[in-house]
């Protein structure tokens, strides 16, 4: 799969604005349903309370603020998002090294190599995910107004092994991966957004929305089929369902405007991302979705008093 990494938004090598931030995120479901697994490679990591407080001081080196995010969703359940500094990155076209933690790209796969520590109680987090694209997708999106924000589905279309040490864990499943980048804190530019990509066997559908801070909205639909090719379609109807349990919203869309939660795989402050039923493309289909509340993030107690719990700042590597 010879392809050039910039026009993929592969490249870990592609430049990070002062206070700004780009990431790598993955996600993935096993195929009997049981596990779950998020993880995100962040320069500048966007919820990070420590990151925020530097650029509320005037600072913001988003490349002093790195993190390989990483949750198990299913028994057994883990967190691990610890931000750590300039010293603990390493970088090149094709690999990213963060504290004890890479991600790297061989021409074909992706392999992500993990060794984190647990928060808020600290534990061992080490294992393998190797996720296999059907193929490279190289349409990007502008995300606000200015042209800040961005977004690129890099292999809406995957398959990953997961293989852990600890805990003891191993599973197969259907994967997604994309790359979002800002020169902006994304709390400056949004009030709100949903997401959600639901895979289905010849085809995945990406709903993206997001509510704007100068009162515009955008929304997106999009049909991913098996060469990676992006084509929009139809914006299918809204479809509520409840609200988290910190009354976070969960808004999606669906084509008979009907939608159920399966399962909460997070549910934050100011974040959710859960398991959904939904109909897209004709189908019935399970998908992946997440509802971002941005001026909850901005909440200052929020910051202060709950997310050093589950982001610590690493002082070294």
């Amino acid at each position: 799969m010879n392809e050039d990494l910039s026009a993929t938004g592969l490249d870990f090598t592609l430049p990070v604005a002062n206070r700004g931030y780009r990431w790598w995120y993955l996600d993935a479901l096993s195929d009997d349903g049981a596990h779950g697994i998020t993880i995100i490679a962040f320069l500048g990591t966007v919820f990070s309370p420590w990151y925020a407080f530097a650029r509320r001081g005037g600072g913001g080196d988003p490349l002093n603020h790195c993190c390989m995010h990483v949750a198990l969703y299913g028994k057994p359940a883990r967190w691990a998002m610890t931000d750590r500094p300039r010293g603990a990155l390493s970088r090149g076209a094709d690999f990213l090294q963060i504290g004890p933690s890479a991600m790297r790209w061989d021409g074909n796969k992706l392999v992500v190599d993990l060794a984190e520590v647990t928060a808020p109680v600290p534990g061992k987090l080490r294992g393998r995910v190797t996720l296999y694209p059907e193929a490279l997708s190289h349409r990007a999106f502008r995300l606000d107004g200015a042209g800040r924000h961005h977004w690129q589905p890099i292999a809406p279309r995957s398959r990953v092994e997961v293989a852990f040490d600890n805990p003891a864990l191993s599973w197969s499943g259907f994967s997604y991966f994309d790359t979002n980048t800002g020169v902006a804190p994304l709390e400056e530019d949004f009030l709100f957004w949903d997401w959600c990509r639901a895979p289905m066997p010849e085809a995945t559908a990406i709903l993206y929305n997001a509510s704007r801070r100068d009162g515009s909205a955008q929304s997106l639909a999009l049909h991913v089929n098996r060469a990676g090719e992006v084509a929009d379609m139809p914006i299918p109807a809204p479809a509520i369902m409840p609200p988290g349990l910190w009354r976070v919203a969960r808004p999606t869309r669906s084509e008979d405007g009907k939608a159920e939660l399966v399962r909460a795989l997070v549910d934050a402050p100011f974040y959710t991302r859960s398991e959904i039923r939904t109909r897209l493309l004709g189908q019935n289909a399970v998908a992946v979705h997440e509802s971002l509340a941005l001026n909850r993030f901005d909440n200052l107690a929020v910051q202060a008093l709950m997310l050093p719990f589950r982001v610590p700042r690493a002082r070294g590597w």
